[in-house]
């Protein structure tokens, strides 16, 4: 009778694997890839903003590309960085490293950090954060450097906006209803608080306004979409990412915190930092990334020699189904989902 009982749950698995079913009875030929990505040159993703190349059919994905399998002083993996590019053919379910972004445009070893593209009248624009040189411990003067491109592998260096001030990093630009560009980014030298918004009508010259966000609280790496009706905002508290919501992208509701405890898929731990949103009709997908390595996302103590071990520097890419429940957002990043990165309709 056991042997019976054995060969039957084994039919059945079978069964379910075959007609494309998990255990929790839903649809898995769409699953997505845990880890999602990790960069097969350095092992070190960061900052993944996504982007859907109309010449190639195909979604990109652009990271800060930290140079993770580097042993030097403290945070030196975090500078000299390029921008990496990976790219899916196949809705998402596949990712291939494609290389790195040609973007200097003054002698010397530079550093490129937390992209952000959108398209507009027939280019790609790109904004993110450049500092000059390679540095051992954080430090350095960060500007916001706009690129633009018709193809997103040839790119112009335009200039560096004027914005609030020459320290500003992590772009997230939004068109509202009238055809007005937002942008929310961090202005490290703003003491009343560091979480700001400037405002274009062509992505080349932006209005400016002193007056924080979120005024007393330090957070980074913000990203704005529409969905269900709302105009939601997340930021990287370094613990997991805060939720915001608006109706009109001025006055913002602070809600509770997403991918703030650690999940049990491969590589998905601690807490997801710094990343994207995708809405694609009724769907939202976060992309994040993660330090597998760390108990803390912020807990990295160097060895005896101020090297920070390779295992608590490596990062890798994920991402979860954002839901909205009970008038906001939340993310089970252990929960299945049907992952399909198809084309964007508009």
């Amino acid at each position: 009778m056991r042997l019976i009982r054995k060969h039957f749950l084994g039919f059945v698995t079978l069964l379910i694997a075959a007609m494309g079913s998990n255990a929790y009875g839903q649809e898995t030929n769409h699953v997505a890839p845990a880890p999602l990505f990790r960069d097969p040159i350095t092992d070190g993703v960061a900052d993944p903003t996504l982007i859907y190349n109309k010449d190639e059919k195909a979604w990109w994905m652009l990271y800060t590309q930290r140079r993770a399998n580097t042993d030097a002083a403290d945070v030196a993996y975090c500078y000299g960085t390029a921008i990496g590019i990976a790219s899916t053919s196949d809705e998402g379910k596949t990712w291939v490293y494609r290389g790195t972004l040609d973007l200097e445009f003054e002698k010397g070893k530079n550093t490129f950090w937390a992209p952000d593209v959108v398209y507009h009248d027939g280019k790609y624009h790109m904004y993110l954060a450049y500092i000059k040189g390679v540095r051992n411990h954080w430090g350095g003067q960060a500007k916001m450097a706009h690129y633009v491109s018709t193809n997103l592998w040839d790119w112009e260096f335009l200039d560096f906006p004027t914005l609030t001030s020459e320290k500003v990093i992590d772009a997230s630009l939004f068109k509202d209803r009238t055809g007005l560009w937002r942008m929310w980014y961090k202005d490290e030298a703003n003491p009343a608080g560091n979480m700001l918004m400037a405002e274009s009508s062509d992505l080349k010259t932006w209005k400016t306004n002193r007056k924080p966000i979120f005024p007393g609280k330090g957070q980074e790496g913000p990203k704005v979409f529409a969905y269900k009706g709302y105009y939601w905002l997340l930021t990287d508290e370094w613990a997991g990412m805060r939720v915001y919501r608006s109706k009109d992208l001025q006055h913002w509701e602070k809600q509770g915190r997403i991918l703030d405890t650690k999940g049990s898929r491969p590589d998905d731990t601690p807490t997801g930092a710094h990343g994207d949103v995708i809405v694609l009709k009724d769907k939202a997908y976060v992309f994040y990334f993660t330090h597998p390595g760390r108990k803390e996302h912020r807990k990295s103590d160097n060895n005896e020699i101020g090297v920070l071990p390779y295992e608590l520097r490596r990062s890798s890419a994920q991402v979860a189904e954002l839901k909205f429940e009970n008038g906001t957002l939340t993310v089970n990043r252990d929960e299945p989902f049907d992952f399909i990165l198809s084309a964007p309709t508009d």
